[in-house]
């Protein structure tokens, strides 16, 4: 029965955490405040900006999530002390296997909890528009860009995020050459930030008739999605805006017309394009959301107060600085070169299972 005076003692930790958090994250302020934004849904005529309903609803939902996965689990740790006390009382052996799996599933979520408490940035909460650009080297680089945005998709889909194709340039012999998606879900930026940087993959090539071993890189840029209600002012001046035939999926419109567009911020020579939807116009807006949301963030990183201080090609991903190695021969590993952190199962990586790396990263950079 000492093991079981072990997850009791374990349990208590856990909780005093939880609770900790609880008052770092204000959590009686948070309840406070869904309150009033759920009694503002009930007043006549909420429905009448639709715009703005709907960003009260999403910030209401966020609020929810939160208040909603901090007493999940508090109630998840009462019941697993029940639990071990009436195996205590009882001396029931039965129980204990029942207590061990349990430990292990609120152990999971408290470190989960932990995490989405670090992302308390001014824009964590957002969505995230993530870009991949193969390097040089051809197919072999173009396969490992489209095999980063299939563990980027899969990630996704075990948190149930929502994922849309803005921009996505393939080739035809195999591979594609840059991809930009729109991914939706709470935090999803706060999450995805730790992956902007360069990808290495080692590996015997399948496309080499000699089976050598290649290395190949792709960079990966982060940012957030702002709301409509964030603006920032740029020079139409400023802008260089080219359109061009889209020549992604979407139907015989989208392929025999010139509707996606190419936005090039002249002073810094950051370039967006959109070819998602079938209107011109409505890809020009989605583009220079795009490139208001890199503006913003290039801003905080070099601390400027104007966009016009902003100067000088951006080469935002360095290809000497590799982030993380992705490695299939002579043996298998993914580490991250940031935090040391290391996966000897580079299948299981590439499958989405990517949380060790975010998670390590937010503990280390976070603050």
């Amino acid at each position: 029965m000492e093991d079981i005076y072990i997850y009791k003692e374990k349990v208590e930790e856990i909780k005093q955490m939880i609770n900790e958090l609880g008052v770092s994250l204000d959590i009686d302020n948070i309840k406070s405040e869904a309150e009033k934004l759920e009694k503002q849904t009930y007043e006549e005529g909420f429905w009448d900006d639709s715009d703005e309903a709907q960003k009260i609803m999403k910030q209401l939902s966020n609020l929810k999530g939160k208040i909603k996965e901090y007493e999940d689990l508090l109630d998840s740790l009462e019941d697993l002390e029940v639990l071990i006390e009436l195996a205590i009382e009882e001396e029931d052996y039965q129980i204990y296997k029942e207590i061990e799996e349990n430990f292990k599933k609120i152990s999971k979520l408290a470190q989960e909890f932990k995490i989405s408490a670090l992302l308390n940035g001014e824009y964590d909460n957002n969505n995230a528009i993530l870009s991949i650009h193969s390097g040089a080297g051809g197919l072999e680089a173009q396969d490992w860009a489209e095999m980063l945005l299939r563990m980027y998709k899969r990630w996704c889909e075990q948190r149930e995020f929502q994922v849309s194709i803005l921009d996505l340039l393939s080739d035809t012999e195999g591979g594609i050459k840059s991809v930009t998606m729109l991914i939706k879900g709470f935090n999803a930026y706060g999450y995805l930030k730790s992956e902007k940087g360069v990808h290495r993959l080692v590996r015997i090539s399948p496309f080499d008739s000699s089976n050598r071993r290649h290395t190949s890189f792709a960079s990966i840029d982060v940012y957030p999605e702002l709301d409509d209600d964030v603006d920032i002012e740029i020079n139409e001046s400023d802008l260089k805006i080219d359109t061009y035939r889209a020549s992604g999926a979407g139907g015989q419109h989208v392929n025999t017309t010139d509707s996606a567009v190419r936005i090039t911020h002249l002073p810094t020579g950051i370039t967006v394009q959109c070819q998602n939807e079938r209107s011109q116009h409505n890809n020009r807006e989605t583009a220079l959301k795009m490139l208001k949301a890199k503006l913003i963030q290039i801003k905080e990183e070099e601390k400027k107060e104007k966009i016009e201080d902003l100067q000088g090609k951006y080469s935002q991903i360095g290809w000497g600085s590799q982030i993380r190695s992705y490695i299939f021969h002579p043996y298998n590993l993914v580490k991250d070169h940031r935090t040391e952190t290391e996966v000897g199962d580079v299948n299981k990586v590439m499958d989405g299972d990517i949380d060790v790396f975010i998670n390590e990263y937010l503990k280390q950079y976070a603050f």
